[in-house]
């Protein structure tokens, strides 16, 4: 017999792996922007070797599937919760899309949080939002561009310093070569912080439609999520790498490796903290501030603005957005 229940549900796990695909050509190419543009990795290599290490690390961990899953909003207490999951993963995939045409290198994981905080709050009022757990994960998306920023200045410098007098064709080519594998780590980390992301929303509907009453992350979600993303990589982002490898700074092998390290560092012990943070904003702050570490000058501060621009107005709009779709489909 059919179970009315499994149709909202499936739809929000069709939703959700559309989210994941979208986000790993959209996201990860943040992740490998750096390696192709100092000529690190050929870009197809690059690719297929983001999307093993994306896979890899989706199925290592489930903290952050938890916070997304149980701190903005408690699925348990929700009356309307697979339509506001719904809401939100179409609000979240329509604004990736626009920014992913446009070039633009916005934030996945500000997308996902403002539609969810967006569609709970016209679903069923302000108070069901968990304003604590919002603000925490908030904090959390502000804070880590800033370290990030200052992470890749500190790292920059020590590079500059201790090898001032070395020669510069082999700098480059032994950084060439740290290149590759702080690419690996880079991937890994997006994959352990972003795929939960899509994990903790489709646990979130499953607790709110009553299938099950935790937030524990069941196996054939972290498989098909992790398996999403890492399709999603190998597809590709030509229009963010274009942005992130070339109109922030004029990246060099050094100055690569130094991004993705101090980055990629700063996704893995948000993901130890199991707190969502977003790649793009991490990645993006490390570049520019491994830049000011060189020049200060030396970073288009115009492509910056534009970026922190997209940053800020995610939130507001991916709420809004989610509120008006919320609207519409419980029309149905």
């Amino acid at each position: 017999m059919f179970d009315p229940i499994m149709l909202p549900i499936s739809i929000v796990v069709f939703l959700a792996l559309t989210f994941d695909f979208i986000n790993g050509f959209h996201d990860t190419a943040n992740t490998i922007a750096t390696s192709i543009s100092t000529k690190a990795l050929p870009p197809r290599v690059a690719i297929l070797f983001a999307a093993v290490m994306n896979l890899l690390g989706a199925l290592t961990f489930t903290g952050v599937a938890q916070t997304i899953g149980g701190k903005i909003a408690d699925p348990l207490v929700l009356d309307n919760g697979t339509i506001i999951v719904v809401a939100a993963l179409i609000s979240a995939i329509i604004w990736n899309l626009v920014t992913w045409y446009f070039g633009i290198p916005s934030s996945s994981s500000h997308a996902l949080i403002g539609s969810l905080a967006g569609a709970v709050i016209i679903g069923e009022g302000y108070l069901s939002v968990n304003y604590a757990g919002f603000i925490t994960i908030v904090q959390a998306l502000i804070l880590s561009p800033l370290i990030a920023f200052t992470v890749g200045f500190i790292i920059m410098n020590l590079i500059r310093i201790i090898f001032k007098n070395s020669n510069p064709g082999r700098i480059n080519r032994n950084f060439r070569i740290m290149q590759i594998f702080t690419a690996a780590w880079q991937a890994f980390s997006h994959g352990t912080n972003d795929a939960q992301k899509s994990m903790g929303i489709i646990t979130f509907a499953l607790v709110a439609g009553g299938i099950q009453s935790n937030l524990d992350v069941q196996l054939w979600v972290k498989v098909s999520c992790a398996l999403a993303m890492a399709l999603g990589t190998s597809v590709g982002g030509w229009r963010i790498i274009k942005t992130i490898g070339t109109r922030i700074i004029k990246l060099e092998p050094a100055s690569g490796f130094a991004a993705d390290f101090a980055s990629a560092t700063i996704i893995i012990i948000a993901t130890l903290l199991r707190l969502p943070v977003s790649t793009t904003h991490v990645i993006s702050s490390s570049i520019m501030g491994v830049g000011s570490a060189r020049r200060f000058s030396s970073v288009r501060w115009s492509t910056a603005q534009q970026m922190v621009i997209a940053w800020v107005i995610t939130l507001p709009i991916t709420a809004t957005l989610a509120g008006i779709i919320y609207l519409l489909v419980s029309l149905f």
